[in-house]
């Protein structure tokens, strides 16, 4: 049996710059990991079949995890569906992350679900990391910086 989270956000900024946030290696290494760690991106072919891997270091203790998938599908500005599978034997199984964007009055809309968790990975933890990245992912896309 797997765990699922599914998230929904409003973000005060347009669909291409939201998009382009989780399509951009260095941006994705900006806001993807939760407070208190640091990304590092080793790979990142962003096409359909294209493979990724990453990994998360704890800046308190120096413990490193890492990960890599697929893109399974891309529909640009539209949707992602990722596959993500951990490094670690302890984490078996792949997840796969499906992210909807959608132009609304104010900026974007997306829909985050993230299904196959790992059973011994709380699914409150992943709503806590979820919720600190995508603070940090306003905090990338929201200012209108003209310079």
């Amino acid at each position: 049996m797997s765990n699922t989270i599914s998230i929904h956000r409003i973000l005060k900024a347009p669909v291409d710059r939201v998009f382009r946030a989780f399509s951009d290696p260095q941006a994705k290494a900006t806001w993807l990991p939760p407070f208190g760690f640091i990304c590092t991106v080793h790979s990142f072919d962003f096409k359909e079949g294209g493979n990724y891997s990453m990994s998360f270091t704890n800046f308190t203790n120096e413990h490193k995890h890492s990960w890599g998938g697929t893109f399974k599908s891309i529909k640009p500005n539209e949707l992602l569906v990722i596959s993500d599978k951990f490094d670690d034997p302890n984490l078996p199984g792949e997840m796969t992350v499906t992210i909807s964007f959608k132009e609304v009055l104010c900026g974007t809309e997306i829909n985050i679900k993230q299904e196959g968790i790992p059973e011994m990975i709380p699914t409150e933890m992943c709503y806590l990391g979820w919720q600190e990245s995508l603070i940090k992912l306003t905090q990338l896309v929201e200012p209108e910086i003209n310079q």
